[in-house]
C-alpha cells in the first residue's frame, strides 16, 4: 500500500471492500477501483490477507514462483504459524490436497501432464458436435417452457452435462453432482460460517465415496471416458497417479464445470441484458461471439479473487511482504484496470488484445479453459440464433458469495 494509505490507517472496508455485504457482491467494481487507486496493496485484518488489485501486480504474481497455491510442500501448518484444520474436516482438506489446483511442482507438473491431453485444443474441438447436440436439446426444452430460469433450465445444464459425459458419470447419478459442488465450494469463501464448513465437509465425503466407487468400477470395466483413462494410469503404477489424485482430479473438474462455468455464462448474460446495445450488436454480428466471450469474462468474472501464499519474502508496491503471508489477488479489479484496458468499465465486444486474467496465468492457468470457451462459443451462438427475442423478466438476486460469485436465478422469456 502507499505510505500515505498506511499512515492514514486506511482499511479495505473504508474503501467499500466488504465481501460479506450483498450490495458489494452485486457491484464490487466501484470499491475495487478505489482499492486500485488508493491502496493497490493493502492488508485486510478481517481475513489476514494482503489484497492486490492492479493488473500488472496480479499478472506478475500469478507467474512468480516465490508464491504458491499451497505451503504444505515446504512446511507443516505449525511451522507456517497456522492452526491445522479441525480433524472432523479431514474429508474436505484431504480431497483438496490431492487436486492439482492446490499442488506445486513436481507433483503439479506430473498430474497436469497426465490430465491435460484431454483438454488440448484439438481434443476439445473434437467435442464440438456433441456439445452442439447437448445445447440444441437444452434450448428445445427452454423454448417449450416459454418462461424459465436461464440458469437452472439452460445455462447450467450444458457444462454439467459435458463434464459429466467427459468423465463418464452415469446419467442417473448426475443429479447428485451439482448439490455436492455447491456445498463443497462454500469452504472457499472468506471466513466461511460453521454451517458452511459442515456442509462442505459432508459434501466432500459424499463426493469422494461416490467417485472412488465409480473409479474402481472403471478399472474393472473401462469405458470410453476420461475416468477410465485415468483409472488405467492408476493401475499402471501408483507412482504416476494415485487413486486419491484421480478422485481429486475428478472433483476439481466437476466443481469447475458446475460453479465457475455456470456462473461465467450467467454473469455474461446478465451483463448483456444490462447493456442492450451490446446485446443488439452481438445479435446482429454473431461472428463477434469468440471475442465477445473473452470480453464478457473480463467484464464480470465469476472468480473475482484467488489466493497465493508467500513462500519467500517479496516486495510489492514499496511494501515488504514476508514469507508466510497470504495474498488475495483481485482478478475482478485487475480485469478492469484502466492502465491496461481502454474503456475498462464498458463492454467492447471486439476488444483486442484482451489480456484478462479470469482463467489465471502461469503454471496454474485453468486447464479447462479451452473446453469452457468452446462451450460458451456453441452456447452463445445457438442462443443468439434460436432465442432472438430472449428478454429478462426481473432483476436477479446474487448469492451471498464473493470468491465464486454468481446469481441465484435469471428469469427470462423466450
Amino acid at each position: 500500500m502507499s505510505d500515505s494509505a498506511t499512515k492514514a490507517g486506511v482499511q479495505p472496508v473504508d474503501l467499500g471492500y466488504d465481501p460479506w455485504d450483498l450490495s458489494f457482491v452485486a457491484d464490487p467494481y466501484p470499491a475495487l477501483a478505489r482499492l486500485r487507486d488508493v491502496a493497490p496493496v493493502i492488508f485486510d485484518e478481517r481475513t489476514n490477507q494482503w489484497l492486490v488489485s492492479r493488473h500488472a501486480d496480479v499478472n506478475a504474481l500469478l507467474r512468480d514462483r516465490r508464491l504458491g497455491r499451497s505451503y504444505l510442500h515446504v512446511a507443516s501448518h505449525e511451522e507456517w504459524g497456522r492452526t491445522p484444520p479441525p480433524a472432523d474436516q479431514a474429508p474436505f482438506w484431504d480431497l483438496l490436497a490431492v487436486q492439482m489446483i492446490d499442488m506445486e511442482p513436481p507433483d503439479h507438473t506430473r498430474l497436469r501432464r497426465l490430465v491435460m491431453k484431454a483438454f488440448t485444443p484439438r481434443t476439445v474441438e473434437a467435442l464440438r458436435p456433441r456439445i452442439e447436440t447437448i445445447v440444441d436439446r437444452v434450448i428445445d426444452g427452454a423454448i417449450a417452457r416459454g418462461e424459465f430460469d436461464l440458469i437452472a433450465d439452460l445455462l447450467e445444464l450444458v457444462p454439467v452435462t459435458v463434464i459429466a459425459e467427459l468423465l463418464g458419470i452415469p446419467e442417473a447419478d448426475r443429479h447428485l453432482l451439482r448439490p455436492w459442488s455447491a456445498d463443497m465450494t462454500l469452504m472457499f469463501e472468506l471466513n466461511p460460517t460453521l454451517d458452511a464448513q459442515r456442509r462442505a465437509t459432508d459434501a466432500s465425503a459424499a463426493f469422494e465415496t461416490y467417485l472412488r466407487g465409480l473409479a474402481r468400477e472403471r478399472r474393472r470395466a473401462p469405458g470410453a471416458d476420461l475416468l477410465s483413462e485415468l483409472a488405467a494410469v492408476v493401475e499402471a503404477g501408483g507412482d504416476r497417479l494415485t487413486e486419491d489424485e484421480l478422485i481429486g482430479t475428478a472433483v476439481l473438474l466437476l466443481n469447475a464445470g458446475h460453479e465457475a462455468s455456470v456462473n461465467g455464462a450467467a454473469n455474461s448474460w446478465w451483463a448483456l441484458f444490462r447493456h442492450p446495445e451490446a446485446l443488439a450488436r452481438l445479435r446482429a454480428e454473431p461472428g463477434l461471439v469468440p471475442t465477445a466471450i473473452e470480453e464478457l469474462l473480463r467484464f464480470d468474472t465469476p472468480a473475482p479473487m484467488f489466493e497465493r501464499w508467500v513462500l519467500e519474502d517479496i516486495e510489492l508496491g514499496g511494501v515488504t511482504i514476508p514469507r508466510g503471508q497470504e495474498l488475495a489477488l483481485q482478478f475482478a479489479a485487475a480485469n478492469r484496470d484502466p492502465a491496461v484496458f481502454a474503456a475498462a468499465d464498458e463492454i467492447v465486444l471486439d476488444r483486442s488484445p484482451n489480456p484478462y486474467l479470469s482463467f489465471g496465468a502461469g503454471i496454474h492457468y485453468c486447464l479447462g479453459a479451452p473446453l469452457a470457451k468452446l462451450e460458451f462459443d456453441v452456447l452463445f451462438e445457438r442462443m443468439l440464433r434460436r432465442l432472438p427475442r430472449l428478454e429478462l423478466l426481473e432483476e436477479p438476486a446474487w448469492k451471498p458469495r464473493f470468491v465464486l460469485r454468481g446469481l441465484e436465478a435469471l428469469r427470462v422469456r423466450a
